[in-house]
């Protein structure tokens, strides 16, 4: 398992640019995919601009020298040009549709990998990191390689080579003229290289901010109703206008950067092409022709350009830089919980569940679970009750393997959870969490999710078996009821008789209830409590009692606090011990007959 400080250190140490650049592209084998054939094109392209200066100065020395023109050679030297201009539309235009694609590829396969990467980290993973900061890592992180990918990696290549072709064409016409060109640029790269090193600094700031500000956001949208419920405009409003200018400020202090190349670029283009022209003639006729004089400052400009332009790609380079940083920064982050490759398979039918000694604590803070043991028989009906905190929650996902237990053994049908293989997992544990989440499409598509390629006849089965076609029979659509975003076009109710329709598709040996019948109307409850005891018939079933009404009607109650199990044993054993349960079991029965559809907490 990664630990915090290693965690801490993911979050504040930047290398160096060019051991960004390197680790980015080992890890992006589509950038590399058939980059050498777009390079070729590329340099051939950029090669080809310099035999146009040599065009110019051939035709001014020999298409019209004495003041005579040789019609022949000037039309010669003309259908040269525009062959040449010719090759170099055709050699750009097709480095570019490469480069395209490459980029997209590119883009496509990172946001994949990320993706992938994040689905893959721990409960404990998940808890420590925002979740729009994982979404930005997602989405405005990758796109801030877009343009880097797309033409400004290939750029450095590009106009590197353009300008070393330059100098030496130069070096040909005037060693003279080429070492006072060199004498005005060489400042520069100091100038350039402090630029770079502050802007990277300042982009992965701005990055930060990116990831802080989509977070505050999401989660504002996602809590608009309670904002309103509660009268938070204000506070909220304030929250998000500190986050915008934090983002604000960022982007100010990295583009005072940017905003500098330009005029600096100018100038010192400016100030060559007058130090070029000053040494022609200082240097005289007998040095340089007219032709090689005029060909010199076609190439003093034909240099400019690629120094301007990667002036401007060492801005959206720092930009990139800094949003790969992030994205690689994510895809170090250890996987704790490691899937075993080939793994065990499990016995079909309800297993049996065994916990040894088993420990757990998140990035930080102490033991949410401390030596917790338990024996659940195969087919067993438990119940897992206790004060808010006590640790439930995290119980009964270290039972789904959402994260491993940091010290102890969680078995389930005598093997190791560890040594499971995913498949089988999968197959025979599945969970109903609390929340009930369901993507934006129908409701059946949703309980589609619970097995691959699953029939519409199945779900329409696993619908009867648990008694629910007269309340699939309420809904506009019946099973083709649009969800909404994350479920809210129905009620929470509804949302949670969904997810237990899908368990019963899923057909699952060990059934974890994680607080399933928490804030549904009485009606609702009734029906979802038939139909977690079809549901629960030749299942193992562990349910997170919100409810005690759930702890009734099952075999054995598990009672928790502090992490810990206190008491276990049969409801009415429990209730006549008059312990720790007891004082739960009497504090809810009157709070169940003082307000009927409360929903405290047990």
């Amino acid at each position: 398992m990664t630990s915090a400080r290693s965690l801490e250190l993911l979050d504040t140490e930047q290398p160096p640019a060019l051991a960004i650049l390197r680790r980015g592209i080992a890890a992006s084998p589509e950038l590399r995919a058939g980059l050498w054939i777009t390079v070729v094109f590329g340099l051939l392209s950029a090669l080809a601009r310099l035999v146009l200066p040599i065009v110019i100065q051939q035709t001014l020395d020999r298409g019209l020298a004495d003041g005579v023109v040789d019609v022949g050679y000037v039309s010669q030297a003309a259908l040269v040009a525009a062959g040449i201009i010719v090759a170099i539309y055709v050699l750009t235009t097709a480095t570019y549709r490469r480069v395209i694609v490459t980029a997209e590829n590119t883009l496509f396969a990172t946001r994949m990998r990320v993706f992938a990467h994040i689905q893959r980290l721990s409960l404990a993973e998940h808890t420590t990191r925002k979740k729009g900061i994982l979404t930005a890592r997602v989405t405005s992180d990758v796109e801030t390689l877009a343009a880097f990918t797309q033409w400004g990696a290939l750029s450095w290549i590009l106009n590197s080579t353009l300008i070393l072709g330059v100098l030496t064409v130069m070096a040909v016409y005037s060693w003279q003229l080429t070492l006072v060109t060199i004498a005005i640029y060489v400042p520069l790269l100091p100038l350039l290289r402090s630029i770079q090193r502050r802007q990277l600094v300042a982009y992965n700031e701005v990055r930060s901010a990116t990831g802080e500000m989509i977070s505050r956001t999401s989660e504002s949208v996602a809590g608009a109703a309670t904002i309103r419920a509660y009268g938070y405009e204000d506070r909220v409003a304030e929250r998000l206008e500190d986050g915008n200018w934090s983002l604000v400020d960022s982007q100010i202090r990295a583009h005072k950067f940017f905003s500098l190349l330009g005029p600096t670029m100018d100038f010192f283009g400016g100030l060559t092409t007058a130090a070029v022209i000053v040494g022609a003639v200082l240097l005289g006729p007998d040095t340089l022709t007219v032709g090689q004089a005029t060909a010199f400052i076609f190439l003093v400009t034909l240099l400019i350009q690629p120094i301007t332009q990667l002036g401007e790609v060492l801005d959206q380079t720092q930009t990139a830089l800094a949003g790969w940083w992030k994205i690689l920064q994510m895809l170090d982050v250890e996987i704790d919980v490691v899937e075993a490759d080939p793994g065990v398979e499990l016995a079909g039918g309800a297993p049996s569940v065994e916990l040894r000694n088993v420990e757990f604590a998140y990035r930080t803070g102490g033991l949410v679970l401390r030596d917790v043991s338990l024996s659940i028989a195969a087919g067993q009906s438990v119940a897992i009750v206790g004060e808010t905190g006590s640790g439930k929650t995290t119980l009964a996902k270290l039972l789904a393997r959402l994260a491993d237990p940091t010290g102890g053994t969680v078995l389930v049908g005598g093997h190791d959870l560890r040594t499971v293989s995913p498949e089988s997992r999968n197959s025979v544990v599945r969970m109903v969490p609390q929340d009930g989440f369901l993507f934006d499409t129908t409701l059946r598509d949703n309980i589609g999710f619970g097995r691959p390629n699953v029939s519409d006849a199945e779900v329409d089965a696993a619908v009867a078996a648990l008694g629910l076609e007269d309340w699939v029979a309420t809904l506009p659509d019946g099973l083709d009821t649009p969800a909404g975003e994350r479920g809210e076009g129905i009620s929470v109710g509804e949302r949670q008789l969904v997810a237990l329709i899908r368990a019963q598709v899923a057909d699952a040996g060990l059934l974890i209830l994680d607080e399933a019948t928490s804030a549904v109307d009485p009606e609702t409850e009734v029906r979802m409590a038939s139909a977690l005891e079809r549901l629960s018939q030749g299942r193992t079933t562990i349910s997170i009692a919100h409810r005690l009404s759930t702890a009734e009607r099952s075999d054995v109650v598990v009672v928790m606090d502090a992490g810990a199990i206190v008491e276990v044993g049969a409801h009415v054993e429990l209730v006549a011990a008059g312990g720790v349960y007891a004082g739960l079991h009497a504090d809810w029965v009157g709070n169940t007959q003082d307000t009927p559809t409360s929903n405290p907490s047990a």
